[in-house]
């Protein structure tokens, strides 16, 4: 999901608290994704690292360790691997959904191939490895192998489910703790274990994390049937198209009757879409309740991550965690 432009906003709050950090977490982007044998490598990267994305991940992880008072230079080295691992994962899921525009710029696999946005992916996930282990923490290798594993997993588990009608949000929720929650989460503890914080301060950052990976997700799918192309930073109604069982269309097929249920079981099981389709589509998920039910799950969600931080002493830094958690479904009201 694409966060706007406009100023005094959370993330533009984080961005100014953690501008020296992420200055050095650049730097060290740079300088890691370069390769002396394999030019396409910085070139492919360079075209999303550099795209404007708002680096939320790096940011939480930094953020996460300036709560835990940590005074060493480790947090630098996980926000530049959990950046790898999103762009990494960016870059395969683009070949996978055979997507042709992210952040508003034709996707990497347009721009060159397949073959190459799938093998600077895995370049990416190798340097991102390389630099969990410089933290000599194998409780945070842990975490980051068990997160990226995860991440896998979901978007294996989403394939299967796509074109499946019976769907469940059990099975929703599972994709999404994969596909997203899974790295806001270990990006949010890690920076708790290297600070070497209470444990109920690590499960606290790791529970606002998974709570808000999924806001955060929920409110994107949701994006996909209400947003606009300029402002999520690709087609409306992309999932849909893709046959992706996203919870909007979930909870319409649940709610709608017989007659509905022969409409989705050929567009999504089959995948004979036509003209006016999409539209259809959407009529359904608000004449059903769909959208609203959606983005009431989205508030709740919103508010567990908020609720989370409770345990953290107060300081600015934790009230802009919790603002940003109610930003990522603000769009949705």
């Amino acid at each position: 999901m694409a966060l706007d432009k406009e100023q005094n906003k959370p993330h533009d709050a984080l961005a100014r608290i953690l501008a020296d950090d992420m200055d050095a977490v650049n730097t060290l982007i740079q300088k890691r994704m370069a390769s002396e044998h394999a030019p396409r490598i910085p070139e492919v990267t360079a075209h999303l690292v550099n795209a404007g994305g708002k680096r939320l991940r790096p940011m939480l992880t930094l953020a996460a360790a300036h709560l835990c008072g940590y005074q060493g230079d480790h947090h630098i080295r996980l926000a530049a691997t959990v950046e790898f691992i999103h762009t990494a994962t960016l870059l395969h899921d683009d070949v996978v959904d055979e997507s042709g525009q992210r952040r508003g710029r034709p996707t990497a696999n347009l721009l060159w191939d397949n073959k190459s946005s799938v093998l600077v992916g895995d370049y990416l996930f190798s340097r991102s490895f390389q630099l969990m282990v410089e933290t000599g923490s194998l409780r945070v290798l842990d975490v980051l192998a068990n997160a990226s594993a995860t991440i896998a997993e979901g978007e294996v588990l989403q394939l299967t489910a796509a074109q499946d009608v019976n769907t469940t949000e059990e099975t929703y929720l599972q994709v999404v703790r994969g596909k997203t929650a899974a790295l806001f989460s270990a990006a949010t503890q890690v920076g708790g274990i290297i600070s070497a914080a209470d444990e109920d301060i690590c499960q606290a950052l790791y529970d606002y994390g998974d709570a808000l990976g999924i806001a955060f997700q929920i409110a994107d799918d949701l994006l996909d049937v209400v947003g606009d192309a300029k402002s999520i930073g690709k087609n409306v109604g992309d999932d849909f198209r893709e046959r992706k069982l996203t919870l909007p269309l979930i909870k319409a097929i649940a709610a709608g009757g017989e007659h509905d249920r022969v409409f989705w079981t050929r567009t999504i099981a089959k995948g004979d879409q036509g003209e006016g389709d999409l539209e259809h589509a959407i009529n359904l998920m608000h004449t059903t309740g769909a959208i609203e039910a959606t983005r009431k799950d989205a508030l709740d969600w919103s508010n567990k991550a908020q609720q989370s931080l409770s345990v953290l002493p107060d300081s600015e830094l934790k009230t802009i965690l919790q603002d940003l958690a109610v930003y990522v479904v603000s769009r949705l009201s």
